[in-house]
């Protein structure tokens, strides 16, 4: 277990407030000469800080030592950045065990490039509108959520006619104004709506009109929250730290597209091996922000390769 520092490219806004570093934390499994990596973002959002969750993989070293499996740890741990970082561990080690990749094991044929989409930090319009200019990506996600947000969504998409917008308010908007707010997306021709309204005071998205779908993110973690999710939201946006590791991450995924949502696969400000075992994942959805290392100053060795918005699947140096 380690704590690590990578330094984001300027610094990166949502509606919460700022950083200029990403911290992570690595969950290892080793057995001799075989080792496993997982990469978890602590949140504070959820309470999750990267010295309590580092605490927590110290303390299921001796569990993992006497035997303690992935089925096991399902169990043990509650769905968060521990359980994400030690539960991709596992899958990491079991491939490098065994020889067969990580998406076969996962029941996938292959694992596709996808193309992903390029997060905008919230800022001033003019800001927002440069970077859209600057980037030149075909599909943008705008953070949102401060005063001021139509002028944002209007500067970009004059800035960048032909992109496709997405947008995540990260909590930011009022249940008095979430309307207006919707409105604005349509005429800016936004595709996705991601967290408009605080978790646990979005009653009213099954009340009024939704003319863009609307996408879960805080309000949803694992399968057990998608039942109240139903009649609110139209997609659920999948992130590993949140479901506590791609083992549950993939039965949520197929949970979800039974009971009719959209996917979405997105992750935190992070490295290419946080990026790794999402790709499995991001095989299913309809929407892929896997952008994280594209925000940092620097990857990781063996890291993801990106070609534009298009990223390749991990090689078995890097994970799985």
């Amino acid at each position: 277990m380690r704590i690590e520092r990578f330094p984001i490219a300027g610094s990166f806004t949502i509606s919460r407030g700022s950083k200029t570093e990403a911290v992570v934390v690595i969950a290892e499994v080793r057995d001799g000469a075989i080792s496993g990596r997982g990469e978890c973002v602590p949140y504070p959002r959820y309470g999750e800080t990267p010295e309590a969750v580092a605490g927590a993989l110290t303390e299921m070293a001796e569990e993992v030592a006497q035997g303690l499996d992935r089925d096991g740890l399902q169990r043990r741990l509650p769905a968060g950045a521990a359980r994400n970082a030690l539960d991709c561990a596992f899958w990491d080690f079991e491939a490098k065990a065994s020889g067969i990749p990580a998406f076969r094991s996962a029941g996938l044929a292959t694992l596709r490039p996808l193309d992903t989409a390029y997060t905008l930090s919230l800022d001033t319009p003019d800001a927002m509108a440069a970077a859209a200019r600057r980037c030149g990506r075909p599909l943008l996600k705008l953070k949102l959520g401060a005063p001021g947000d139509a002028l944002r969504l209007a500067a970009v998409r004059a800035a960048a006619p032909a992109a496709r917008l997405i947008v995540d308010a990260n909590e930011g908007w009022e249940p008095e104004t979430v309307a207006a707010h919707f409105a604005a997306c349509r005429e800016a021709g936004v595709e996705l709506i991601e967290q408009p309204l605080p978790a646990g005071a979005d009653a009213v998205l099954e009340q009024i009109a939704r003319p863009v779908p609307v996408c879960a993110d805080e309000s949803v973690h694992d399968r057990a929250s998608l039942a109240g999710l139903v009649g609110k939201y139209d997609a659920v946006n999948v992130k590993l730290d949140k479901t506590g590791g791609l083992t549950e991450a993939l039965l949520m995924a197929q949970a979800a597209r039974t009971m009719g949502f959209d996917l979405m696969v997105g992750c935190m400000l992070a490295t290419s091996l946080a990026m790794a075992p999402a790709m499995l994942v991001a095989q299913m959805a309809q929407v892929v922000d896997l952008d994280g290392p594209l925000l940092l100053t620097r990857d990781r060795d063996h890291g993801l390769r990106y070609d534009g918005a298009r990223v390749s699947p991990p090689e078995p140096a890097l994970w799985g």
